[in-house]
């Protein structure tokens, strides 16, 4: 998967590439509205990376204190973008 366009094809299928590093398997579920799977992808992991789809995931979720700490651990600042754009800027990183 190289491009945007593609990542959001991917979508109309009941599961996620099995290819995809597990940053963007978290932003499939995400994007595909469970929160609880995109998060379960991540939430067991230590590298940057997966920090910034955690602290991502959590500012989604509302709880700014922890998508802060998140953020910080992924040496990142919490982003001004709409979740909508911060969830494209993502995906482009990752892929």
């Amino acid at each position: 998967m190289k491009t945007l366009a593609e990542f959001k094809a991917s979508l109309s299928a009941p599961y996620p590439p099995g290819t995809l590093p597990v940053q963007l398997k978290s932003l499939w579920y995400d994007a595909k509205g469970d929160w609880h799977q995109a998060h379960a992808q991540v939430d067991q992991l230590t590298d940057a990376a997966s920090a910034w789809v955690h602290a991502y995931l959590h500012r989604k979720e509302g709880d700014v204190w922890n998508a802060d700490y998140w953020y910080k651990r992924a040496g990142q600042t919490r982003s001004a973008l709409s979740l909508a754009e911060e969830w494209e800027q993502l995906v482009v990183n990752f892929i």
